[in-house]
């Protein structure tokens, strides 16, 4: 795995935020350093995608502030647009895929390179996309509503390669799709990883989350709770009787 620098990627300082009038974050703070997987779990309704929406400029925040490579990007009194965050390298591959079901697998891969204007970058990561799911290459004439759960989250997460991320972020990517695909899935993040990407991953699957991340953080009704190194959160009573089914 790739070592981290000691200054954070990202960094989410005591962030208040929610919709309407109702309070979702209570002053959640995490940390994502370069070079790392980073994962937030936690059960429904913790913040864990507001968490994500927050950080990708989408819903604002009351309190705290959002810093991304060493710029505030998100505060009570002013935000960076959500379209400029991805020119920065800050990439979001949101919960439920929203792939452009009408237009084919290579369109919707190339939707993600809009903002690119180097052919010869952009040919480079489309082949990296195919080399990492095969499966796109294949049907990259095929319209991206005529493919299975799990295809689709690979023309999603491929997508989001052609965005020249600097931090990915994932919601949720095993949400229902097949154990084998997620297990392909999750491979190709690990690899995406040892390349030197840094990825901050939300996920209810726990135990296959803090397996693959170096560290993570355990939201509870808009609080962390927990944030350690992902292998002392496997080992740790808690997370295991609340997460893992175990105890």
């Amino acid at each position: 795995m790739s070592t981290s620098s000691s200054r954070p990627l990202l960094e989410v300082r005591g962030i208040v935020a929610g919709y309407g009038s109702v309070e979702v974050l209570h002053q959640v703070s995490v940390e994502v350093p370069e070079g790392e997987i980073v994962t937030l779990i936690g059960g429904n309704g913790a913040g864990k995608s507001t968490t994500l929406m927050c950080i990708s400029g989408i819903v604002p925040v009351r309190a705290g502030e959002i810093h991304f490579a060493g710029e505030c990007i998100s505060s009570a009194t002013s935000r960076v647009r959500a379209d400029k965050l991805v020119g920065r390298g800050l990439v979001q591959v949101p919960e439920g895929r929203r792939i452009f079901p009408r237009m084919t697998v290579l369109e919707n891969l190339m939707m993600g390179a809009f903002s690119r204007n180097d052919k010869a970058g952009v040919a480079h990561d489309l082949e990296r996309v195919y080399s990492l799911f095969d499966i796109l290459k294949s049907r990259s004439g095929q319209l991206g509503g005529t493919l299975s759960g799990g295809e689709q989250q690979m023309l999603a997460i491929g997508r989001a390669i052609l965005s020249k991320p600097r931090l990915l972020m994932m919601d949720e990517p095993s949400m229902g799709i097949a154990p084998l695909i997620v297990t392909r899935i999750f491979d190709a993040v690990r690899e995406l990883n040892r390349e030197g990407l840094t990825i901050l991953l939300v996920e209810q699957n726990a135990r296959a989350a803090l397996r693959l991340a170096h560290h993570g953080s355990v939201l509870e009704t808009g609080r962390v709770t927990l944030t350690d190194k992902a292998s002392r959160l496997l080992d740790d009573p808690r997370v295991r009787e609340a997460y893992l089914g175990e105890g």
